[in-house]
């Protein structure tokens, strides 16, 4: 018996690039190894090291996550030790700074001027203001927000290439964002790749990814109007040698008067940028990748398109608000080839009235994080079953390796007959615009892993949580699927800090 349709798609598409990526070297030379890591740059990061033997991969592993430690003590404003944060102490004397933190100011510096001021790192001036005025439930006066701008248009620092000094000027806050994160992931890429053995690697922190070596990795591009971990992409694509970013307003944001602001600010005027909603770049290079990703938020399509056109091999999907795409000219040759999805046996429920699939079951939960950045996540599953405890539809199953699956014991129960490897859901890639780490969305159509509709009545959902050889938690919410709007919150516990259940009608 198969499991839900979302997967097989995915599995499908996993097998092919798989195809791809193999050409000319046999199963015995390289395997592939998954990680994911929770409280990393402030969010999630996974792991996909294809390579000679487990010891290659651990090594390569073991270099990723030390170069981000690294280019993380030196960029990170979050951190008071880093070397940026020192230097932000500083004021007026020229200081003698490290390559990294040298290039990243100067690159600011060209992104500054090619965007015409749409990319600046002074732009947490105005996001500060922003969220001072939603801690009061008011949007910023235009006095306010002038005064943010003109704050903004300081000079911030004086780089000396000869010297190889930088000179603080301004007592504005700064932050490295925009590009920083996929600076930090070329570079640990390249670490990993550097070391012998290792084959290829994906390294995708926040939805931001860099696939570097012989593999060719399938992408899933995030809807940003249904963004949940399951729901159905806007886009598949095929990556190999080549950086992906995306960015959008619909994970991080202020909600201020019940109107949501994004988090992405234009830096010339002080407003939120609203008129796009998501915007991913492919690039040969990480950091133009993640600064023209954040700049097409900022940036009107047709600045987009046309500073796009000064970087070579530059594709992008823009979606703005009204749902309008996008599209560079090489896109669509970007995307992996159509896959039919099976039709469903039948449709369960023939019934007049009500139909499940009329209705949706959001499930929200976040993962407790570890006081250590590089966490492993722990496996977990997430499931519905009938009112005869029967299974009906896996929503969810996060783990990395088949031999601790029988960890999550209630759901290796009820499905391990119908399981075959870890390669049914290891599914794509994943490049969405940042979520905070360990909060998680997914969702149930009200079909079953056929794909079939089923009746409304009694269901239960289930939450499964287990470390390898570590805690073990079982969360369950019994829900009456019918015409009724519920919510409940689900008490914490070891593994997961929260969950929230909601069935409500699907928006249209």
């Amino acid at each position: 018996m198969k499991l839900a349709n979302c997967f097989i798609a995915a599995t499908l598409l996993f097998a092919l690039c798989s195809k791809t990526a193999d050409a000319g070297s046999t199963k015995k030379e390289r395997h592939l190894y998954v990680s994911h890591f929770e409280n990393v740059l402030g969010t999630s990061m996974d792991l996909k090291i294809a390579a000679a033997s487990e010891d290659n991969a651990s090594l390569a592993e073991t270099a990723a996550k030390n170069e981000i430690g690294r280019l993380g003590s030196i960029l990170s404003a979050y951190d008071p030790s880093s070397e940026f944060s020192a230097w932000l102490k500083t004021s007026g004397q020229p200081v003698h700074v490290s390559p990294e933190l040298f290039e990243v100011l100067n690159l600011f510096d060209e992104w500054r001027i090619s965007t015409n001021g749409a990319l600046d790192a002074s732009a947490e001036v105005v996001t500060k203001l922003w969220k001072a005025s939603a801690a009061k439930n008011r949007v910023p006066t235009q006095e306010e927000l002038n005064e943010a701008v003109a704050g903004v248009k300081q000079q911030h620092w004086k780089l000396d290439p000869v010297a190889h000094t930088a000179t603080h000027l301004s007592n504005a806050p700064l932050m490295l964002n925009s590009f920083a994160k996929s600076y930090i992931i070329k570079h640990a890429a390249a670490a990993a790749m550097a070391l012998n053995g290792v084959k290829a690697i994906v390294v995708n922190i926040g939805g931001d990814l860099v696939v570097s070596g012989n593999m060719v990795e399938p992408v899933a591009i995030s809807d940003p109007k249904d963004n949940a971990e399951n729901s159905a992409p806007i886009d598949n694509l095929l990556i190999g040698n080549k950086a992906v970013a995306t960015s959008g307003n619909y994970r991080r944001g202020e909600m201020i008067g019940g109107h949501w602001y994004s988090h992405i600010v234009d830096p010339r005027t002080g407003q939120p940028s609203d008129n796009i909603i998501s915007a991913t770049v492919v690039a040969p290079n990480a950091t133009d990748a993640g600064a023209l990703a954040t700049a097409f938020n900022v940036l009107s399509p047709a600045e987009s398109v046309m500073l796009a056109a000064g970087y070579p091999g530059i594709e992008y999907l823009i979606i703005t608000k009204e749902g309008q795409r996008i599209e560079s000219k090489g896109w669509a040759a970007l995307k992996a080839p159509a896959i039919k999805q099976p039709q469903p046996a039948k449709d369960v429920y023939n019934g007049a009235g009500n139909r499940s699939d009329a209705y949706e079951l959001v499930v929200n939960l976040e993962i407790n994080l570890q006081q250590q950045s590089f966490a492993k996540r722990p496996y977990v599953a997430v499931w519905i079953e009938d009112e005869n405890h029967a299974p009906v539809r896996t929503i969810a199953l996060w783990h990395e390796r088949d031999k601790y699956l029988d960890e999550l014991k209630s759901w290796f129960l009820k499905y391990r007959g119908r399981y075959s490897s870890d390669q049914s859901f290891l599914g794509a890639s994943v490049s969405s615009a940042t979520r905070s780490a360990g909060k998680y969305t997914v969702k149930w159509d009200g079909k079953d892993d056929n794909g079939n509709v089923v009746k409304p009545g009694t269901y239960t959902i289930k939450i499964e949580a287990a470390r390898e050889h570590g805690t073990y938690q079982l969360m369950r919410q019994v829900v009456e699927c019918n015409t009724t709007p519920q919510q409940f919150n689900l008490p914490g516990n070891v593994e997961i800090a929260s969950a929230s259940v909601e069935y409500r009608k699907k928006s249209e």
